[in-house]
């Protein structure tokens, strides 16, 4: 694996936790003149981030959970490429495809609106060439991130939400569903496919929040929704009222005046 590939992500984790000591630890990083930054602070867009998108939000990588089923060894060399021919089209169009590698246990949550927050143990292979451009396996690290917020690709975001905690599953996404024609140099060229191993460790609620408050407030604010579709419903019922009174009001008035203008019509007549 070159130090390189990983290089990106762990600057931006050594930025936030402002742990100047941390850049010798593991030898990640051969030198920090590998990387490049901008007068705010941030990686020029030229170097690789995992699973990066535009408005990413860092997350920090912590060390894994112990877990009753640990995640096969880090193999050494190119990641083998199985077969894809039973995998699940998750987008219809062939653009993310995902394989089950070991299934979650029958009771396993998922990511819901009370847990968007999920951590993942992974490794990201080229298509083309099975090379190894990232991985959580060495150092036995998770990557922390909340479903739907844009932080990371897109193929990410959608296979995640299918995925219990403790499935493993091999997601396939097409150029457009990752980092499309522009690539992530040096380390993923343009239009290139990647594979991901992907193993859902954890799902928690959003930072802040326990599982009772979060559950609490969703409960809140579906109550208000339905107090406004109330409200709207009522104005739009009354609305309809005051409108029938008026259109009959109207229809009442005109039939009076047909009605003077037909007697003065008779009397004429005689």
């Amino acid at each position: 694996m070159k130090s390189l590939t990983r290089s990106g992500l762990w600057v931006r984790v050594w930025d936030i936790l402002e742990a100047s000591d941390y850049k010798t630890q593991k030898g990640l990083l051969a030198s920090s003149s590998q990387t490049s930054s901008d007068a705010d602070g941030h990686h020029s867009s030229q170097q690789y981030d995992p699973i990066y998108r535009p408005n990413f939000n860092p997350t920090t990588r912590l060390p894994r959970p112990e877990i009753s089923e640990p995640h096969p060894p880090h193999r050494n060399g190119p990641l083998k490429i199985a077969s894809m021919s039973d995998a699940i089209d998750l987008t219809g169009d062939g653009g993310v495809l995902k394989k089950i590698v070991r299934h979650a246990k029958p009771d396993a949550t998922g990511p819901t609106q009370d847990l968007p927050l999920v951590d993942v143990h992974y490794e990201g292979v080229l298509e083309e060439t099975g090379e190894v451009f990232d991985t959580t396996h060495e150092d036995n690290t998770i990557f922390s991130f909340e479903i739907g917020k844009g932080s990371v690709i897109k193929a990410w975001d959608v296979a995640l939400r299918t995925m219990k905690v403790g499935e493993i599953a091999k997601i396939t996404c097409k150029p457009e569903y990752a980092y499309g024609s522009a690539g992530s140099p040096p380390d993923i060229p343009p239009d290139a496919t990647l594979i991901f191993e992907v193993e859902l460790v954890a799902c928690n609620p959003r930072k802040g929040l326990s599982l009772g408050s979060a559950s609490e407030e969703r409960n809140r604010l579906e109550e208000l929704k339905k107090q406004r579709e109330l409200a709207a419903a009522t104005k739009e019922e009354e609305k309809k009222k005051r409108e029938e009174a008026k259109a009959a009001a109207a229809s009442r008035i005109q039939a009076k005046l047909d009605a003077k203008k037909g007697g003065k019509g008779k009397g004429k007549g005689k």
